[in-house]
């Protein structure tokens, strides 16, 4: 899923465990309506973030299905395309201390999001990916997967962020 522009700068960066607590604690901790979502980052690399959300009746959308609502699914994969820019923006300013890089996120806001719902979400546990396709140096360009159990596509997302 990786284009291969972006492979080569992030083969060189690695994050510190500093960037990768504060932005796991910015993120899961103190973004209250992604603890709402119960988002949990599970990979957070320059190229690439994953995370998952463990199924909730507070998060069932059709009663008599038991199925994920299409509200979560967009929140979701909303705050993944965020944290891949998150991710991108720090590996672009390795050479700031990780406390600094952290500060830089203050700005990013979601300038327009594309949600492609696929099939429906039901089951116990969804795992989310996203990475970054463009960093420019105003907007960056998103594209995400929310999955079900087995790996199966669910939904499709791309995003634009504003970055400055």
């Amino acid at each position: 899923m990786t284009p291969p522009h972006t492979k080569h700068q992030a083969a060189a960066a690695a994050f510190e465990p500093e960037f990768i607590a504060g932005l796991k604690s910015i993120f899961e901790e103190r973004i209250a309506f992604n603890q709402l979502l119960g988002l949990k980052i599970d990979t957070l690399e320059p190229d690439r973030v994953g995370a998952h959300i463990a199924m909730r009746p507070e998060l069932i959308g059709h009663f008599s299905y038991h199925r994920l609502h299409g509200g979560v699914i967009s929140a979701g994969l909303d705050a993944m395309g965020g944290l891949a820019v998150l991710a991108a923006i720090g590996a672009r300013h390795m050479d700031e201390p990780p406390a600094q890089r952290l500060h830089r996120f203050a700005k990013l806001g979601t300038i327009d999001l594309r949600i492609d719902y696929l099939r429906p979400a039901i089951g116990e546990r969804f795992e989310l990916r996203a990475e970054v396709m463009r960093l420019g140096s105003r907007v960056a360009s998103t594209r995400m997967e929310f999955l079900g159990e087995g790996g199966r596509l669910l939904s499709t997302g791309a995003g634009a962020y504003i970055v400055s």
